[in-house]
């Protein structure tokens, strides 16, 4: 006879497994963005207050940690689109989420060349959350334009494109300044004609 009792699914990682993980990316993106990808694993642990063996077991190669900071902060960014939304008016919520993406630009730009070298070719990486990316814009600058913050004709691409185009050319490390200063320019030249 079989036993019928229900098989008991994955554990959910303990609470303290957790806060550590949360505590290690942290700690990592302050330290890949003072000095690179190549930043000490072991400064990592130590900044994040828990021992190597700890970090080693979250993530066991520099590649893992190196996906990991840029997955939850690709995460971060779509989450935030709803929250803004939730939160704030239609245009300002537009333009707290194009603020938050010049930050995320400049995490990808510190990680990619890092991905590019320990995994290949990290497109699958970008790919996984660019769907959740582009309907957090979508969504945000519809609904801008259904309250008559901005115009009928905007295309969110080209708010993004802008504003990658400002990071792709960027030759001094104040380009994060220049791409916010270009949010209000986009946003201002993005209103309805009256």
């Amino acid at each position: 006879m079989a036993d019928k009792r229900p098989r008991p699914g994955p554990r959910k990682p303990r609470s303290d497994a957790q806060q550590n993980r949360v505590r290690i990316l942290e700690a990592a993106k302050e330290a890949f963005k003072k000095s690179g990808a190549s930043a000490s694993l072991d400064d990592i642990a130590k900044q994040a207050g828990v021992g190597p063996g700890t970090l080693y077991r979250h993530f066991p190669a520099r590649e893992e940690l190196l996906k990991a900071v840029y997955q939850e902060s690709a995460e971060k960014l779509a989450d935030a689109g709803k929250a803004f939304a939730e939160a704030l008016p239609p245009v300002d919520a537009l333009r707290a989420w194009m603020m938050l993406f010049v930050d995320h630009i400049a995490e990808k730009q510190m990680i990619a060349p890092a991905l590019n070298e320990l995994v290949g070719d990290p497109k699958k990486l970008f790919e996984a959350t660019y769907a959740r990316i582009w309907e957090a814009v979508r969504t945000l600058v519809r609904h801008a334009v259904e309250s008559g913050d901005i115009r009928e004709d905007l295309d969110a691409i080209d708010l993004l494109r802008a504003l990658i185009g400002v990071a792709n050319i960027a030759t001094t490390p104040d380009w994060q300044n220049s791409a916010r200063r270009l949010v209000d320019i986009l946003i201002q030249g993005s209103r309805p004609v009256r």
